[in-house]
């Protein structure tokens, strides 16, 4: 007998992300994933980060690539399926790709993403997960996965408008459950310092920017 797999997260949220997406760029849902989903990917990150099976994050890709925590202060662990709870999030990943395909037409290729872990005191200064014509990153994703986040716990991601940068109008709250989704290339986010042991997925939906049929590297 088969045992029941709770969905990820409830398809009827989807129009409302993707409307949010349409009218403003960018999209928060709070407990949005499944939570027991979110306990068990938690368990495995922070498993990994006991036995410092995370590689320090840097900025920048290929030659640019360079670690600057003045800037950027996680360590991450690209997701790999090896685990049912990857498995899980990556096929969730993969039915929100195809709701934004047939409702977009954005000609989504394939999804990439990490754990990311933020120890006490690390940020990540304001960025965008995307330049113009630069690079082949969509649309961006947030999970998080940390259970009874308090409310002084810090570690929030801010999100800015898009036509201005400086003006902040929304955070999320690192709390297990929590999603956001947002234009790679168009809105302006930060995660701000977090006092406690900070744990998320982000992850990136990619357009394929091969040239000669050759497939755009995947990071």
């Amino acid at each position: 007998m088969s045992l029941l797999v709770r969905p990820a997260f409830a398809a009827s949220a989807l129009p409302q992300l993707v409307d949010a997406l349409v009218e403003q760029g960018w999209f928060i849902g709070e407990g949005f994933l499944d939570v027991e989903l979110c306990h068990d990917l938690y368990r495995e990150l922070a498993e990994m980060a006991e036995h410092e099976a995370l590689t320090a994050a840097g900025i920048g890709r290929g030659d640019e690539h360079q670690l600057r925590r003045d800037i950027r202060g996680d360590a991450i662990h690209w997701l790999d399926r090896e685990s049912l709870a990857q498995r899980r999030y990556l096929e969730a990943m993969g039915e929100l790709q195809r709701e934004l395909n047939q409702a977009l037409f954005l000609g989504l290729f394939e999804y990439e993403a990490h754990f990311a872990h933020y120890p006490p005191g690390a940020f990540y200064r304001k960025h965008l997960d995307s330049f113009r014509g630069r690079a082949n990153r969509v649309v961006s994703t947030v999970g998080y996965l940390n259970p009874d986040w308090p409310a002084d716990g810090g570690g929030e991601m801010a999100i800015f408008a898009v036509d201005d940068p400086e003006r902040e109008v929304a955070r999320i709250c690192p709390e297990a459950g929590n999603f956001a989704c947002f234009l790679s290339e168009n809105v302006p986010h930060e995660v701000l310092p977090t006092r406690l042991p900070r744990a998320s997925i982000a992850g990136w939906f990619r357009r394929n920017a091969s040239l000669g049929g050759l497939v755009d590297p995947a990071r």
